[in-house]
């Protein structure tokens, strides 16, 4: 099947920069908006002064009016102080005729009734809201009651506040591009190395396994990054390399049963042969087909159990007694080699009996394979932080540190110091030991000192 090469949806740059905006645009924002704010406390405060101005300019002569003369006299002031376009307004409401100036709304009357205050009131066909202050004077021997209202007009302010506002606007709006800009240059520039390193990575070729990224000239953040790749394609060349090399044992392991086979067909089949000679070759194939059958099976566990096959039928049960049970069973093998084992200890864990019984003979098998006649090999059961362990002790000759690491590896084997010769062995059985104790949470470990080797796996007791 072809695979098809997806388009990034975005690039990392692109989101970057989409980051910066977005983050320009909020912290702008609240700028924008606390300057808004101050904006219009400032303008309320000069609109109550200018407000605060003229009504006390007035209302300091309304307290010191004596005569009908100075009454005229205040409203030719107040007709010169009351501007064209009517943004300030002045207001003297009385029941006598003489005293009364301007011609109040009723917003006005009502408003100029309660005494004392400001506030801001919609008058007739004003776009914007006056800003109103009213006072009563009471009556005395020169006139009645009155009251007095100064009306300050609140468009002007509120165009300002408008202007501010869209200069606000397109200035945040700018800020934002540009940042968004910068944020796309900045992050463009500072992908250089990322770019770089995937042209190195997309570089690697597997004819040239041993190539690696360059983790020198790279920055900081990115050093882990590469160093982590690095470790990847050493392990995977480590993988590549035991993959060739397993490859390489199979077809060893596989050709000489094969070998075998087709050879003796020959033989047998080049003339005339007895029923007694053609039996003999059959039992002969036979042992061979056998043994090809059991290197197949095996291998085909170890495949499942890299796969992440676990256990399905996990019981509570000693381990001592599972070694018990591979010990008579290779009673036969053990009375053969002339060698004898011993059991010390016991521990208990949940366990798949039918894997751990195989994986316990294939220790016991590979003891009894490299320990000389009339030997004892002892079986220690214990247990500790949660592990039980079983480890398999045989005298024989002391394997190199080299080679311990390397036992459980499929078909490897120390020639010269584990190798018997008898060909019984496919070089599969400690492999299997591997992945039953991985199975089981566990792990395997070999030592050899002083002429003793023990090998053995630990499983999870809980």
């Amino acid at each position: 099947m072809t695979s098809v090469a997806l388009r990034p949806v975005r690039s990392i740059a692109a989101r970057l920069a989409a980051m910066f905006a977005l983050a320009a645009l909020v912290v702008l924002s609240l700028l924008g908006y606390v300057l808004d704010r101050e904006l219009a406390a400032v303008l309320r405060r000069q609109q109550m002064a200018q407000l605060d101005t003229k009504f006390e300019d007035i209302e300091y002569v309304l307290k010191r009016l004596r005569t009908p003369e100075q009454w005229q006299r205040i409203h030719a002031k107040l007709d010169a102080l009351t501007p064209p376009d009517r943004s300030t307004e002045y207001w003297i409401l009385s029941s006598d005729a003489q005293i009364r100036y301007g011609s109040p709304p009723d917003e006005v009357e009502a408003f100029a009734a309660g005494g004392a205050r400001v506030g801001e009131l919609r008058i007739g066909g004003r776009a914007e809201p006056m800003m109103v202050r009213s006072a009563s004077f009471p009556a005395d021997a020169l006139h009645g009651a009155l009251r007095f209202a100064v009306g300050v007009d609140s468009a002007s302010y509120a165009h300002t506040r408008r202007a501010f506002r869209s200069v606000l606007v397109g200035s945040v709006s700018a800020g934002v591009a540009l940042f968004a800009a910068l944020g796309y240059l900045i992050t463009h520039l500072g992908l250089v190395p990322l770019r770089r390193l995937s042209h190195e990575a997309q570089a690697l070729s597997p004819s040239a396994l041993s190539q690696r990224l360059v983790v020198a000239r790279l920055p900081g953040e990115l050093c882990d990054l590469a160093q982590s790749f690095n470790g990847a394609l050493d392990r995977l060349e480590a993988a590549y390399a035991q993959l060739e090399s397993f490859n390489a044992d199979v077809a060893h392991e596989l050709r000489t049963p094969l070998t075998n086979l087709i050879g003796e067909t020959q033989v047998a089949l080049s003339r005339e042969r007895s029923m007694a000679h053609l039996v003999d070759v059959l039992q002969s194939n036979l042992e061979d087909l056998e043994r090809l059958r059991s290197i197949v099976n095996d291998m085909l566990f170890l495949a499942r159990a890299n796969q992440g096959e676990r256990p399905q039928h996990l019981r509570r049960a000693s381990l001592a007694g599972e070694v018990e049970r591979a010990v008579d069973f290779l009673d036969f093998l053990l009375e053969e080699a002339g060698v004898t084992v011993r059991v010390q200890g016991d521990a208990e864990a949940p366990i798949e009996r039918a894997l751990f019984g195989r994986a316990v003979t294939n220790l016991l098998h590979n003891a009894i394979r490299h320990a000389p006649a009339q030997a004892q090999i002892l079986v220690e059961v214990s247990s500790a932080g949660g592990q039980a362990r079983v480890a398999v002790s045989n005298p024989g000759p002391t394997i190199s540190p080299e080679h311990l690491g390397r036992l459980f590896d499929r078909f490897y084997r120390v020639d010269a110091a584990r190798s018997s010769g008898d060909g019984a062995s496919h070089g599969l059985g400690l492999a299997i030991v591997k992945a039953v104790a991985a199975m089981h949470g566990g792990t395997v470990f070999a030592e050899s000192r002083d002429g003793i080797t023990t090998i053995g796996l630990s499983v999870a007791t809980v």
